[in-house]
């Protein structure tokens, strides 16, 4: 089975995948222009992270070819011609009635409650196209129900069922196998993997019917009740009269294939036929379509019969998510591009697919993860800024800030993750404040307006506003805490002297940071920028003290934001007055 290797090496995945791709090319179709490399998604329910993998492995080997000066087309095949399986759980605007529609193609299934779009398909579709439009990847998609209806593959659904012997005997060749024992490896972790590594069902979907007339390898949609619960009874390759019965209305009819056009190959026989069709050369699969007697295992084999080639491509291993119990956008399902698109910005989510090889699986931070991935992202942009980033690292990194047509628009001012989430908790929505704070942060460039630190502070304001439990957000004292202020000792009384002493002189994002850090070393006899090295154990413990302290008397609990951020918000005057001064 042609499978890309997936090497260990540090150097770059998407550069050796492009090569090969680039060779296999020119080898199947010498001097021809132009490669073609594809996904599939079904617009099923909300298209999740997981099925992003599906989308960003062949978007970046098909930019890095485009970047190389090739053509290259990226397909996407809109799977919404497959059966509507299950009304999945938590999609607003949806309830139990949406159970009759069953068995429907997605794009007979009415929209979910108050949508604008005209049905199913195009609801879910059009979320994922909006977030691959803000990721900067550029498609060709390609609705499978515009494909069959309108009779773009009929010749290749009447060589299928002229076939279809050869197909059956190659399925039934998987039909009596055992299923070969599992791996343990890529096990899903927790329920957003298991619901991830379940992809759209297709993998699930039967092969075919088998009856008294034989195997058919197509399925018709009733004429009646419009679901999928047929079975071919009679066919004459001759003239491609077809008669089909349904077990949902008892509905039967005769009509002639060469003509008719509600129905469509089954999967196992669909994905190879689309293969032949559209000359695809790099396609990935997840792990649901990748087991022994699975799709594209089968597709390779039946691939032949359409005239094609099995494309090469690796298995892509999970996408599992951190932070799912304090979702509310998703109601606790599988969380969408959208939904990560709303607290981070294009160029991170790209970068955490552009960075692991697809075969690695990696998890998306819905948590307070989020703030050291963000960490790790400016470390890496500083790196490549002044020239010492790894070569595979400087690779990811210019793969996630653009693509072939250009950069990805960014956050001119890309201010700490973590600060401006600390900032957008702290001002609850009021942007004079923020604004206030933000010009603070360096005084000797402070920035005019929040435009500049957009959308990155958008996005931190949302993931606060979103993803923060209420318990956990930073509420400002509103009066000093007297009683706690008149049991202190006196070196509690003398750290809190020594802090508002050189307040107004450090008041800046950095200053303070010296400053606060600094108060237990100058109280303990050391100087203010001694080094760890230069310290005693004690002193660690005696900053814990000293910063609980200050988190008591200025938000009421022993944690909180940043001390020198929570400072800034809080303004050198309120700062005085709730520690006493």
């Amino acid at each position: 089975m042609p499978i890309v290797a997936q090497s260990t090496e540090t150097t770059d995945w998407v550069s050796r995948f492009a090569d090969e791709v680039i060779a296999e090319s020119e080898r199947r179709a010498p001097g021809k222009p132009g490669v073609v490399v594809a996904s599939g998604l079904s617009p099923s329910g909300p298209i999740h992270l997981g099925n992003l993998r599906e989308v960003m492995t062949p978007h970046l080997v098909a930019d890095e070819i485009r970047r190389r000066g090739y053509e290259v087309r990226h397909l996407i095949s809109w799977d919404d011609y497959d059966r509507y399986r299950k009304v999945p759980a938590g999609v607003p605007g949806v309830d139990e009635t949406w159970a009759e529609h069953i068995g429907k193609p997605l794009t007979s299934v009415p929209a979910p409650k108050g949508s604008p779009h005209p049905n199913w398909a195009e609801h879910f579709k059009a979320a994922m196209t909006a977030s691959l439009a803000e990721m900067g990847v550029e498609f060709d998609g390609i609705s499978q129900t515009a494909q069959y209806t309108s009779g773009v593959y009929r010749e290749q659904i009447l060589h299928a069922m002229k076939h279809r012997r050869d197909i059956d005997a190659i399925l039934d060749q998987y039909r009596t196998k055992k299923a070969a024992p599992k791996k343990q490896q890529q096990k899903p972790v927790d329920e957003a993997e298991l619901e991830a590594a379940e992809g759209s069902g297709a993998a699930a979907e039967d092969d075919g019917s088998s009856g008294s007339a034989g195997y058919f390898p197509y399925k018709p949609y009733c004429g009646n009740c419009e679901k999928d619960l047929t079975t071919v009874t009679a066919y004459d390759d001759a003239s491609t009269e077809l008669t089909y019965a349904c077990t949902a209305c008892g509905f039967s009819e005769t009509v002639r294939l060469s003509e008719f056009n509600r129905g469509k190959l089954v999967w196992k026989v669909d994905w190879p036929m689309r293969w032949a069709y559209e000359g695809v050369v790099f396609e990935p699969s997840g792990v649901d379509h990748s087991s022994p007697g699975s799709s594209f295992q089968v597709g390779g084999q039946i691939v032949g019969i359409f005239g094609g080639r099995q494309p090469i491509g690796p298995m892509y291993a999970f996408v599992g998510i951190s932070g799912m119990a304090k979702m509310s956008s998703s109601k606790g399902g599988v969380p969408t591009p959208a939904d990560a698109l709303q607290i981070m910005e294009p160029q991170l989510l790209r970068w955490l697919y552009a960075r692991r090889r697809p075969n690695q699986s990696f998890k998306i931070a819905f948590d307070q993860e989020i703030q050291r991935l963000y960490d790790e992202w400016d470390r890496l942009d500083a790196k490549v800024a002044d020239g010492s980033a790894l070569p595979a690292d400087a690779a990811a990194h210019a793969r996630a800030v653009g693509t072939a047509a250009g950069e990805l628009p960014r956050t001119p001012r890309p201010l700490p993750y973590r600060t401006l989430a600390s900032v957008a908790d702290i001002t609850a929505g009021h942007e004079d404040q923020a604004l206030r704070i933000l010009g603070e942060l360096d005084p000797a460039n402070p920035i005019a307006s929040l435009g500049e630190a957009r959308p990155r502070y958008d996005k931190a304001e949302a993931w606060i506003n979103t993803h923060v439990p209420a318990d956990q957000r930073t509420i400002v004292r509103q009066e000093p805490d007297a009683e706690l202020l008149k049991s202190l000792d006196e070196p509690s009384r003398q750290s809190l002297r020594l802090l508002l002493d050189g307040l107004a002189d450090h008041w800046s994002l950095d200053g303070l940071t010296h400053h606060v850090y600094g108060v237990p070393k100058v109280q303990a006899g050391f100087p203010a920028d001694a080094t760890p090295k230069e310290l005693p154990p004690e002193i660690k413990t005696a900053q814990r003290t000293f910063f609980a302290l200050l988190y008591h008397l200025l938000v009421g609990r022993d944690t909180g934001p940043r001390l020198p951020t929570l400072l800034l918000a809080v303004g050198q005057d309120r700062v005085r007055a709730l520690l006493g001064e």
